[in-house]
């Protein structure tokens, strides 16, 4: 086979691209004697592939399955999830009542910043008031 072909081959073949009939040439290349020196690192690759095709497994799969564990690995495994969902409630609502205390915290921070300059006006006021009735009495 060309060399430039099969590097061709070899390269479509890393990308996914090869044909099954491809494929077949390349395993026959690097399964030949006469591979180029720079792509001698793929022939055991391809090696691999046509020694583990004609492997088979031979043992015994056992199908019985033990039902008593994987009763308990079920309870435990629900114990878990609701065990998380309650945590996960909890802390939920006790980010939920941090978040409304600060926002109270902040209302309340306001509105007595806002009553003290109501509380100065007032003074004002008071003074004023107090200023107008030594006028009045006096005459």
């Amino acid at each position: 086979m060309e060399l430039d072909k099969i590097e061709k081959l070899l390269e479509s073949y890393f990308e996914g691209n090869t044909t099954v009939a491809e494929e077949k040439s390349l395993k026959a290349y690097f399964g030949s004697h006469e591979v180029a020196p720079h792509l001698e690192q793929y022939k055991p690759m391809f090696g691999y592939f046509s020694a583990a095709r004609n492997e088979r497994f031979t043992g015994q799969v056992p199908l019985k399955t033990r039902k008593i564990r994987s009763r308990w690995i079920a309870v435990a495994a629900v114990a878990v999830i609701v065990f998380g969902l309650y945590l996960g409630k909890n802390y939920q609502e006790r980010q939920q009542a941090q978040f409304a205390y600060n926002q109270t915290k902040e209302a309340l921070r306001l509105l007595a910043e806002n009553l003290d300059r109501g509380t100065e006006k007032v003074a004002y006021l008071n003074e004023f008031e107090t200023t107008k009735q030594k006028i009045f009495n006096n005459n």
